[in-house]
């Protein structure tokens, strides 16, 4: 099992460490433990949490062109911020910021992230509160957070700041996209989710609000 789900993440984000992907089992091990005493994800998906949720996350690594300064806003468990951050370990100029208004998820995210030495800082504030922190990232992330045109207004602050949005989406994707069109412009190339044949990540660079 072990050596098939190295190849696994490898086949899915590239080149990974053995060490980094021994953080990765670990951060798994300790969301299952938390998880039976809060809320971190549906249980429903607890079975599938490697590939549904890690390897979900981790497919974004080879989208971002070598970004190293990432923000991933409404984190909640982890996905995909603490699985970013994990992959980071490795690059020594790497930061990511999760930021997750909810103390008890937080907590978690700190105490592993911490565990385990990744680049990563987490901020237990609203997304709105986070917008004067002077964060500088190259990549912001979200999923399952909100509809996109929701989803741009939350993140404009960075976005116009010239950072790219890699946010994963569900099958209703084309319709937000539709709808995000009469308060935003954007450039926008979609990538097909490598687990989720019917999912994508929506990769949009160079947003601008509309009136």
């Amino acid at each position: 099992m072990s050596d098939s789900a190295y190849r696994e993440l490898c086949s899915i984000a590239g080149p990974v460490s053995r060490e980094t992907f021994d953080a990765l089992q670990t951060f798994e091990s300790e969301f299952r433990r938390w998880s039976s005493k809060i809320n971190l994800a549906a249980p429903s998906t607890l079975p599938e949490l490697w590939s549904r949720h890690i390897l979900d996350s981790a497919q974004l690594v080879p989208l971002s062109n070598g970004s190293t300064r990432w923000l991933d806003v409404g984190s909640g468990g982890g996905f995909p911020g603490a699985v970013i951050a994990i992959m980071m370990k490795d690059h020594p100029r790497a930061r990511v910021t999760l930021v997750e208004s909810n103390r008890k998820k937080a907590a978690f995210l700190s105490t592993i992230l911490g565990r385990l030495k990744a680049p990563a800082d987490v901020l237990a504030v609203r997304i709105e509160d986070a917008w004067d922190k002077n964060l500088r990232p190259e990549i912001v992330t979200a999923r399952a957070l909100a509809p996109l045109p929701a989803l741009l207004g939350l993140t404009y602050p960075w976005l116009s700041r010239g950072a790219r949005a890699l946010f994963h989406k569900g099958r209703g994707y084309k319709a937000e996209i539709v709808n995000s069109a009469h308060d935003w412009r954007f450039d926008l190339v979609e990538h097909r989710s490598v687990i989720d044949a019917e999912s994508v990540v929506l990769d949009i660079s160079n947003v601008q609000a509309i009136g």
